[in-house]
């Protein structure tokens, strides 16, 4: 019973591994990179899985992401050969909720792409705005966020700027006013500013013709009740996606979408592109996330 439970204590990410029936799913893949299992070396393939006894090799200017069968993600951006099995040893714990996201956000994709490769055809979103904020406006979506960074981004087919940024109170007060070039801004709702607002609405407008504008978005903040909900599911994975990477930024983003939180979903897949600039499997899933949302329409 001993020499049992102490092979549970140390082994298990192998031994979850083989109750699944593999280590790792390839989630991305960019350059050139190669797995060997059994005796040949062949291209790696994103949603391909690796067993325990494969090697992967990954080439310069390279990146691989893997979701480990626990859930877990591992990033792989420097060029070398790496044993699956020591690959395992990295990934601590056993069966964790992780897993719940993984696939949820896996999934998702997948039947995004299936949706894409269907459609005959999209326009805008549905409204008249000549510039379209990705934030939820839809009746019924929620428009509230847990974290402090909301991430406010839009597209326009009628200007490219420079853009005003109108922030209001729910009394139609003035509380920010930004101008900028980008066609995108980033609020911190910890700013003296915003503080002590439970909702903020946000317009933006050409700078040079106010009447190219969006519509009004609102951004509500969660009351402390809700937000202690949220807490208490965070917590349970923010240890094992506590590191800065892009895969753990993306599994992190399918957990505020699995929770509805869409806004914070949005800054969890702007940091992912961030750091792994290069990787399009990350663009193409904010994508995805985007059109499924109701943010944005396919383009085709």
């Amino acid at each position: 019973m001993l020499a049992v439970c102490l092979i549970l204590l140390f082994a298990p990410a192998a031994l979850f591994a083989q109750a699944s029936g593999y280590a790792f799913k390839v989630v991305a893949n960019k350059g050139v990179s190669e797995v060997k299992s059994g005796g040949a070396w062949q291209p790696v393939k994103t949603g391909s899985t690796l067993k325990s006894t494969d090697e992967i090799k990954v080439g310069d200017n390279s990146y691989v992401g893997l979701f480990h069968a626990s859930g877990k993600p591992v990033e792989l951006n420097k060029p070398g050969t790496y044993a699956v099995a020591q690959l395992e040893k990295q990934v601590s714990g056993g069966p964790s909720v992780l897993n719940k996201y993984a696939d949820f956000i896996l999934s998702s994709n997948a039947d995004e792409r299936k949706n894409k490769l269907t459609a005959t055809g999209a326009v805008h979103r549905g409204t008249k705005d000549d510039i379209n904020v990705l934030l939820p406006s839809t009746p019924g979506m929620n428009t509230a966020v847990y974290n402090s960074l909301v991430v406010v981004r839009w597209e326009s087919q009628k200007t490219k700027g420079p853009f005003v940024v109108n922030i209001t109170n729910i009394f139609g007060d003035q509380v920010a006013r930004m101008e900028t070039t980008s066609n995108s801004i980033v609020l911190d709702l910890n700013d003296k500013q915003f503080s002590d607002l439970g909702s903020l609405f946000v317009e933006v407008s050409d700078k040079t013709n106010p009447k190219i504008a969006s519509q009004q978005y609102t951004i509500k903040r969660m009351t402390p009740a809700e937000q202690e909900q949220i807490r208490k599911a965070w917590n349970e994975i923010a240890a094992d996606v506590a590191e800065v990477s892009a895969m753990n930024k993306f599994l992190i983003a399918g957990f505020y979408e699995n929770k509805n939180l869409i806004i914070d979903a949005i800054a969890a897949y702007e940091e992912a592109i961030r750091l792994a600039p290069d990787v399009d499997f990350f663009k193409e899933a904010y994508n995805n996330f985007l059109i499924r949302s109701g943010l944005k329409t396919v383009q085709q």
